[in-house]
């Protein structure tokens, strides 16, 4: 009745029922005994004629655990008692809450029995009365639902007192909330029901405890997990190191299937001894098919020891024992779980049948025996029998099964491969109908396209039949796809008229008995992993996530220990699969739920022995977080930025400590440079770049390792101007003394000497870059398309791009240079001269060439603007009012040629005005203030013509540049806020692009001044938190009222949770729903109290209102004072 540990999902056999399934009866037993007694006491399913002598409303049989008919009509009433409760509540979450309250008001002291957070606790009252209630009227299926739970509350002493306690609490509760609807029929019913699983909860306990723990404790043993010589549990693993543990190895997980599939999803995976489902094993031993046993390790856990003893033993070829052996710990671990154990061993089953030989299951239990006994040093007759009671049970599910994949496969394959377009159409549409029918409420889970439901349609259909052929392949896929439901909240209810829904389709399109029993077991199989996958991973925290609510979330995290809190926000593992609540909260748009998980994540808080923060664990689970946040959630980056910043509350003469932690923004994983600059400079967001933290790290950056090596490349660069001028715009200028065009000897020399070094060293580099990034982006396929043409992605940065048309403009300087024209005329004393008959003519086209270049050397130049922040602000800022001044040259150009071509047409004897060309001259020079005084007066002669003109001036000199200035003013006045982010966005870029070509030597002297791995003082003597530098600011500068660290008192166990926050507030919100319960209490306590005292007095309610009133207003001050 009360969960202490997960409760399971309700199995969905439901479905199968519904069609009159019977293939799996056997698997609705727990587990037979070699003895006899055992077997009778632990027989299930079978039916029970007797039940209503067994079980009633008023006392609580222990003696004996059978099936529970209560009739159709008593379950009924009991089902519309429960749907009618859960309708009355707000929530799922809040008729929890409800049961939770009545259970320990009405016995205070059961509370001491249960050491979960309320909160989880609630939910797991809820989940496990709702999927029991939902089984009330199948006993095969309560039955093995009640054993289930059973098993998982072996360690609470339930007593029959204690049942009757809680059978009273939950009735009573029941009567409160749904009134008359609680029939005497329905409390009878009720009463039975409770009795029923609180004496199957004795029942359980009392017979299988021993066995169960003996099961437990030996395993542990045999895997090394408890101290050698006592069997006494060792040390208690700290949960915060075993968080980060389980983060780090998530995250390491996900990084590698990222890289070997080339995805970039938020599922990661982490290895165990035995997967969920029967993944494979990690240990030495594991190679696939055809691996033998025979180079054992020193054996020192189960694993090892199974496989020396297969070897000596001389079942070292036996291959199909590694299939078992890598599902043991999952089928161990599970054993109080029959639908889990159940499920375990269809998939083992589905793996076993793969092998192609003779399986003789007895021979594993030999070395399976053999082993324990080697490993467990108290080896005793208690762990021989329980040994041998497990295996039997999983001896007899495995056989169950055994020889049924094969042909089963087979038939299924058959049936698939004979539907043609219309049977598979008939399929996708009429799944969905009958599903739609029997389960209305799924269509508000179903929203999208009808093209795509019929691809999720044939995706059900085709996952069949790989269950068969991949199993270990899909049920991988299966726990993937199951935690995604969990984000989507996808309620496990429609998971059995779903798959209802797809069998009766397939009845209908074949008479092969055997086809339609492999698509149904299959597809069962398929839905059970997914309901349990999606049970596990529904935590307290992913449900807030799809609620969106911060509130909820502060809720769900509260009941954490604290050394796992940032575990519960970070990771939910189900199996071999994980997923993160951050990044699905970030993905699926739940922004105030994100936040709430950063801002939880990046507060530090304190005990007396410990620091706990998430800042690593954080960067370590997600370390492209900054990136997930710039590209999907960039409303959520101050939120992350200001959590790496601590200031002190206290100041010292006149100044304050910060500190900056920065370590994941400057260092990644690797020791290398980490990204995030570059991918903070790719969001183009000028605000968040002017952040303090980013501010500090891309100065630091830039100050101590990237100015020296920008500056270095820039050098080169600078001296390559340098002989570019002096070759084209000096040396070219100086005429011989007797005023000749043609230059002394020496002169000539100096300039062809400098024409040679451009063309070899500058053009020559240039050719060689560009040669170098095309080809990388042609052949990585990063390509633009700029109209009709694709060009290399990094074309498309305007550096590069005026780079190119540099390198271009040389290389026509090359094709046109006069002196290599002349050389073959050239000689003795006119060596390297420019002036004869070939170069003359190529002169102006030469000197245009570099003219042109001259100008796209000193663009580039403008790229040392990023020494200061300001003059590159001024830079940058003219570079994005220049648009505005381009629109007004198109401007000016339309009308020009408008009023030349008009002035054309006109008769008029002005030679200026002759024709299009020269009108268009004459206006510019208008326009440019560039027209003389007495071209104006020759305008007199022709009326005509000079009124032309005055229009022309109206338009464009008092109009167009008039609009220029205000557009340029207002282009500037917008640009002027965000002119620093645009020179820090600047920086950022070119620490990015300089940082590879940083020494690996220079970057690790630069680490090594930082001391990042040192830990940072918060004050005088309080040695703080490492990752971070701390600065000293001016006092006034960011005014710190409260202390940043929130610390607590009382005890300091990791595995504690964190007192109540007085600090964390009650908003208004909080105070208006509470007055709002009180006064909803008090009207139903009025409510019921009229109805048992009939129509009472005219005062009795008057004075229950406003005594009701009186305390709710008492209440709500209460919750103003504490807010």
């Amino acid at each position: 009745m009360s969960l202490e540990e997960d409760s399971n999902s309700e199995p969905v056999e439901q479905a199968e029922e519904s069609i009159g399934n019977d293939f799996q009866d056997e698997e609705d037993g727990v587990m037979d005994d070699i003895g006899e007694e055992e077997a009778d006491n632990i027989a299930v399913g079978r039916g029970s004629g007797e039940s209503s002598a067994l079980y009633n409303a008023n006392d609580v049989n222990e003696e004996v655990f059978e099936e529970l008919h209560l009739g159709d009509v008593v379950a009924q009433e009991v089902q519309s008692v429960w749907s009618q409760f859960l309708r009355g509540a707000e929530s799922r979450e809040a008729a929890g809450e409800a049961i939770y309250s009545a259970l320990f008001d009405a016995a205070p002291s059961l509370q001491a029995l249960f050491k979960t957070p309320r909160a989880v606790m609630a939910m797991r009252f809820m989940a496990g009365l709702n999927s029991m209630v939902l089984a009330a009227h199948d006993p095969k299926e309560l039955k093995t639902i009640v054993e289930t739970l059973g098993f998982q509350h072996l360690e609470l002493e339930v007593t029959s007192p204690r049942v009757g306690i809680f059978r009273d609490a939950i009735v009573d509760l029941l009567s409160e909330e749904v009134g008359d609807a609680l029939t005497a029929r329905a409390r009878d019913g009720w009463c039975t029901f409770l009795n029923y699983i609180g004496g199957a909860y004795i029942y359980v306990r009392v017979k299988y405890a021993e066995r169960l723990t003996c099961l437990a404790t030996s395993w542990a043993a045999a895997n090394g997990k408890v101290a050698e010589g006592d069997g006494e549990e060792g040390e208690e693993e700290d949960p915060a190191a075993a968080a980060e543990e389980l983060l780090a190895a998530a995250s390491n997980d996900d990084k590698a299937k990222r890289k070997d599939k080339g995805s970039k999803s938020w599922f990661g995976s982490k290895s165990k001894m035995g997967s969920s489902g029967g993944g494979g094993a990690t240990m030495s031993g594991e190679a696939g098919y055809g691996k033998n046993f025979q180079n054992a390790a020193v054996p020192k856990t189960f694993m090892d020891m199974f496989l020396f003893n297969a070897a000596v033993m001389g079942f070292g070829a036996k291959v199909w024992m590694h299939e078992i052996l890598s599902s043991f710990d999952n089928i161990v671990l599970n054993v109080a779980n029959s639908g889990r154990l159940q499920e375990e061993c269809d998939v083992l089953a589905l793996r076993m049948a793969k092998y192609k030989g003779t399986i003789t299951l007895s021979e594993y239990k030999a070395v399976m025996l053999a082993s324990l006994r080697s490993l467990v040093k108290e080896w005793s007759s208690g762990h021989e029998v329980s040994w041998s009671w497990l295996w039997a049970n999983i001896e007899r599910m495995l056989k169950a099964q055994m020889g049924k994949p094969a042909r089963q496969e087979a038939a299924l394959s058959a049936f698939l491969a004979s539907l043609d377009e219309s049977s598979l159409m008939y399929i996708r549409t009429e799944v969905y109908s009958k599903f739609f029918s029997m389960a209305p409420a799924g269509q508000d889970y179903f929203k999208q396209s009808t093209t795509r439901l019929h691809f999720i349609a044939d995706k059900v259909v085709s996952m069949t039949l790989d269950m068969y052929r991949e199993p270990k392949r899909l049920v991988e896929d299966i726990s993937a796809m199951g935690l995604r439901h969990v984000g989507y909240g996808i309620p496990t209810d429609l998971f059995g008229p779903f798959v209802t829904a797809c069998v009766q389709v397939v009845r209908t399109l074949t008479n092969d008995d055997l086809a339609e029993e492999s698509f149904r077991w299959s597809l069962s199989l398929v839905s059970r992993i997914l309901t349990r996958v999606i049970t596990e991973g529904s935590t307290i925290v992913m449900k807030a996530i799809n609620a969106n609510s911060g509130k909820l979330l502060r809720k769900a995290v509260s009941c954490a220990p604290r050394g796992q809190r940032a575990l519960w926000m970070l990771n939910v593992q189900v199996g071999t699969q994980s997923i993160s609540p951050l990044l699905w909260a970030i993905e699926a748009g739940s922004l105030d739920a994100a936040k709430g998980i950063i801002k939880d994540l990046l507060t530090i808080r304190a005990d007396r022995d410990r620091y706990y923060y998430g800042n690593d664990i954080l960067f370590e689970r997600h370390p492209d977080i900054i990136k997930r946040l710039c590209l999907d959630a960039p409303a959520l980056m101050p939120d992350l930025l200001d959590g790496l910043i601590w200031r002190s509350r206290v100041t010292e003469n006149g100044r304050r400590r910060v500190n900056y932690y920065i370590k994941h923004l400057i260092v990644d994983a690797d020791g290398a440079f980490a990204p995030a600059i570059e991918w903070v400079t790719d969001s183009r967001d000028p605000k968040i770049v002017c952040h303090p933290l980013l501010s500090m790290v891309t100065d630091l950056v830039w100050s101590r390792v990237a100015f020296r090596t920008f500056l270095n490349g820039k050098a080169w660069f600078l001296f390559t101007l340098i002989i570019f001028v002096l070759a084209q715009s000096i040396l070219n200028n100086l005429r011989s003394e007797d005023g000749n065009d043609e230059a002394s000897d020496s002169v000539r020399k100096a300039v062809f000497a400098c024409r040679v070094f451009i063309y070899i060293f500058s053009m020559g580099q240039c050719l060689y870059y560009h040669a170098k990034k095309s080809l990388k982006d042609i052949k990585a396929r990063n390509m633009k398309r700029f109209g009709y043409l694709k060009l290399p992605e990094y074309l498309f940065n305007w550096q590069d791009l005026a780079s190119v048309f540099l390198t271009i403009f040389l290389v026509l300087m090359l094709c046109l240079e006069p002196i290599l024209h002349c050389l073959s005329s050239a000689g003795g004393d006119r060596l390297f001269t420019s002036f004869c008959p070939e170069g003359e003519d190529l002169i102006f086209a030469y000197s245009v060439m570099s003219t042109a270049a001259m100008l796209f050397y000193f663009l580039l130049l403008t790229d040392l603007s990023v020494f200061s922040n300001q003059l590159s602000a001024y830079v940058l800022v003219c570079g994005l009012v220049l648009s505005e001044l381009v629109l007004f040259l198109f401007g000016l150009t339309f009308f020009v040629l408008a009023f030349a071509c008009a002035i054309s047409a006109l008769e008029q004897d002005n030679k200026n005005f002759s024709g299009i060309t020269k009108s268009s001259l004459e206006l510019y020079k208008v326009t440019f203030a560039m027209f003389s005084g007495a071209s104006y007066d020759a305008l007199s002669d022709s009326p005509a013509l000079l009124v032309a003109v005055l229009m022309y001036v109206v338009t464009t000199v008092i109009f167009l540049l008039n609009l220029l200035i205000a557009q340029l003013n207002g282009a500037y006045s917008a640009a002027y806020l965000d002119m620093l982010g645009f020179a820090r966005l600047n920086r950022g870029k070119i620490v990015a692009e300089t940082m590879p070509s940083v020494s690996k030597a220079r970057w690790l002297r630069f680490l090594e001044g930082l001391r990042l791995d040192e830990r940072v003082e918060f004050g005088e003597g309080d040695i703080g938190l490492a990752g971070g530098v701390q600065v000293f600011e001016p006092a006034s500068a960011n005014i710190t009222t409260v202390d940043m660290i929130r610390r607590f008192g009382g005890s300091t166990s990791a595995a504690a949770q964190w007192p109540e926050d007085d600090m964390a507030g009650v908003d208004d919100e909080d105070r208006f729903e509470r007055l709002e319960k009180v006064i909803e209490k008090a009207m139903k306590k009025m409510s019921s109290s009229k109805r048992r005292s009939g129509a009472g007095s005219s005062g009795g309610p008057s004075s229950m209102m406003s005594s009701a009133l009186g305390a709710s207003s008492d209440s709500a001050s209460q919750a103003g004072d504490s807010g």
